[in-house]
């Protein structure tokens, strides 16, 4: 191919991966470190330049495809080599933080649907009791590490363009108001003030923070966060995994839906559901 031929199929593939990926101009330019009109200027349909070569394997990079298929020289655009580096990350927990990863992870995510399943309740709408409780004994972090990332978490969710949904069983929120399980030395006092403060933050938050329960007798989930097109994190406890291919994280967006249209308590009773267990709290029928 001959340089004009090599920019148009350089053009179409950079729309083709662009459009897969949902990403824009403006994020892509900002990715990549260059100004938004250089990316228009790569992309106009008459154009017949090739960017630099930094410049192309950051943009490879940044849409997770590999510098020779975005360039028209091979027809996969993963190599093997490609999908072994980029396809998943294991971050250990046990003996580095990786909060620093997650502010990140969100952070690249803003603008984009985050869903979330927690491994208990969701550490941005714990009380500070209950993060004591919980983290005091725990291996990977202290106590007051963990409620300094619930506060940034929550303050991450009050931005304007923040969307995050959240899915748990019905019944881990039932043993949560029961003491069950670990919560099973958790005073009454705490567990009625942190279903007010479950309940105080969805009133404020909905829709831009949506939960909602699924019924864990006919549902499973391992708790894993899918930060809109960008990754899929499990996590397995002491650490997580990372997906950052297409199709690991198609496949738990679509995990994560079935749960949603599974939900026995939907998104806008959410709040009802858990005056609900409060209320029994109060009669004294739970715990």
């Amino acid at each position: 191919m001959d340089r004009r031929d090599t920019a148009q199929r350089f053009r179409e593939r950079l729309h083709e991966a662009m459009t897969s990926g949902r990403v824009n101009r403006s994020r892509l330019a900002a990715r990549i470190g260059i100004d938004r009109s250089t990316l228009s200027q790569l992309l106009a349909p008459d154009a017949d330049r090739l960017p630099r070569a930094d410049t192309a394997a950051a943009i490879a990079s940044a849409l997770h495809v590999s510098l020779d298929w975005l360039l028209g020289l091979s027809q996969e655009a993963k190599l093997g080599a490609d999908i072994l580096h980029e396809s998943v990350e294991v971050m250990p927990s046990a003996d580095e933080p990786v909060d620093e990863s997650l502010a990140a992870w969100h952070a690249e995510a803003a603008g984009y649907k985050i869903r979330h399943v927690p491994a208990t309740l969701p550490d941005l709408m714990k009380t500070e009791e209950v993060l004591d409780y919980e983290y005091r004994d725990f291996a990977a972090r202290s106590a007051d590490r963990a409620i300094a990332v619930s506060h940034g978490r929550l303050a991450y969710v009050r931005l304007p363009e923040t969307d995050i949904e959240i899915g748990q069983s019905r019944q881990s929120l039932e043993s949560f108001a029961r003491a069950e399980g670990i919560w099973r030395d958790l005073s009454l006092a705490a567990r009625r003030e942190q279903l007010d403060h479950m309940i105080a933050l969805i009133d404020e938050l909905y829709p831009t923070l949506r939960m909602f329960f699924f019924d864990g007798r006919t549902h499973f989930s391992v708790p894993y966060t899918v930060f809109g097109p960008q990754r899929a994190v499990v996590y397995v406890g002491q650490m997580f995994f990372a997906f950052n291919t297409l199709e690991h994280i198609r496949v738990l967006t679509r995990h994560f839906d079935a749960l949603v249209r599974a939900a026995t308590v939907p998104a806008h009773a959410a709040g009802d559901f858990l005056r609900a267990l409060r209320q029994e709290l109060n009669g004294g029928r739970v715990g």
